[in-house]
């Protein structure tokens, strides 16, 4: 059995490391190391006779959260859909967050994570750059799509603003390491993958990634009261309406220099419109986990927003509007209440902490949360397989800070 053990140690520790790179290329080598980390997770805890997690703030309303989302298969129209691509789904999420909370427990796991990353937003910004200049990826031989006459570069993934949430939601993590507490060769190693990370960003042409960045990084640097970094953010939006494309700025134009469709488009409006339908229609349960696309239809306005026409088979494009469909308001407040025990855990635990890295870890992991979650505001981020994990991940990884910094989980 002790063997067993080490061996699923062994699997965990390099699975954890692996995850954010492969993350980069496929779905097929993530979902493959996801399986050995939650195989080895759990056969660890079966063995061990451990619970499957330790007490902390947020371990009952992620367990109400799960409970609530398998409650919503009352309303399912496809009870294999719900089950499988829903709350199965989810259980996995739920599984790779306690490993990261509980596995990533000194600095030079941390360290090991943290080059993962850096190589995996490498990889992905180079094979952006090969896309523009080729016209194909060199992972998958994907092609770039064009928007307003922009190259936008999707790289290995399907759409840009996918590329954009799996480069923003490492990038603040890396830029802070540079910034603030790497040294010698290891802060070249983050400042050179920040920098390919930034540029890949710039060629996905994404608003909500180009805004999650921004806001993420602000909230870095606010935290450490840097000025400098400060005020060149605050000189870059100045710059940006005279720097901008002159099609994007015909195109702000067209939209009547409205910041809520210059950000999220008249179609995502609509949609947002028709979402609250179906929330209206279904407010307790939600229509049933991963069942928001099969039903969307049957909530479209007519006529729609300023006359769209959105397709019948649709996401929500907001992460928490796709949550209340699907799962209700009830499922919806549990993980508003599931994200704030998280980031009050996190805070409780900075005050904490003396050892550096583990203060970066969780500084950066929080900056890297609030990336995903404001991309997640005009893409259902949570519900697109490629990237949902990242999420988890990250959350989990946030929480493992405490592991190695000599401080505590908070358990009320």
């Amino acid at each position: 059995m002790t063997r067993i053990t080490a061996l699923c140690e062994y699997a965990i520790y390099y699975c954890l490391i692996i995850i954010p790179f492969v993350l980069a290329i496929a779905p097929a080598p993530t979902n493959v190391f996801m399986g050995f980390l939650i195989a080895a997770f759990l056969a660890k805890k079966v063995i061990g006779k451990k619970p499957l997690a330790r007490k902390s703030a947020v371990t009952i309303p992620l367990f109400l959260f799960f409970l609530a989302t398998c409650l919503s298969l009352v309303n399912s129209v496809d009870y294999y859909d719900s089950i499988k691509g829903g709350v199965l789904r989810l259980l996995q999420y739920i599984l790779v967050f306690f490993a990261c909370a509980e596995h990533v427990r000194d600095a030079r796991h941390a360290r090991w994570i943290f080059y993962s990353m850096a190589l995996g937003i490498s990889l992905a910004s180079a094979n952006a750059f090969w896309q523009v200049a080729t016209g194909s990826d060199f992972i998958r031989g994907y092609a770039p799509v064009v928007n307003l006459g922009l190259v936008r570069a999707t790289a290995s993934f399907k759409d840009a603003n996918l590329l954009g949430i799996y480069l923003s939601a490492f990038l603040p993590l890396l830029l802070g390491l540079a910034l603030y507490l790497a040294r010698g060769k290891q802060r070249l190693i983050f400042a050179v993958a920040s920098i390919a990370g930034l540029a890949g960003v710039f060629l996905t042409y994404s608003r909500p990634t180009y805004l999650a960045v921004y806001v993420s990084v602000f909230l870095l640097a606010a935290i450490r009261r840097s000025r400098v970094i400060l005020v060149l953010l605050l000189l870059a939006a100045l710059a940006l309406p005279i720097l901008a494309p002159q099609s994007i700025k015909d195109w702000a134009r067209q939209m009547e220099y409205n910041p809520l469709r210059m950000m999220c488009n008249d179609d995502r409006i609509a949609v947002y419109r028709n979402s609250l339908n179906m929330i209206r229609a279904h407010p307790v349960t939600g229509v049933g986990a991963n069942t928001f696309m099969e039903n969307y239809r049957h909530y479209k306005e007519n006529p729609e927003y300023r006359n769209i026409v959105t397709i019948d088979y649709m996401y929500a494009h907001n992460n928490f509007l796709h949550m209340a469909g699907e799962v209700g308001l009830i499922g919806f407040g549990l993980f508003i209440w599931f994200l704030a025990a998280l980031f009050r855990q996190a805070l409780r635990t900075l005050r904490t902490l003396k050892d550096a890295q583990a203060r970066m870890l969780l500084l950066g992991g929080v900056a890297c949360l609030v990336a995903f979650l404001v991309n997640g505001l005009t893409e259902s981020s949570l519900y697109y397989s490629r990237v949902a994990v990242i999420f988890w991940y990250l959350a989990g990884i946030t929480l493992a800070a405490a592991n190695f910094g000599g401080a505590k989980y908070a358990e009320n």
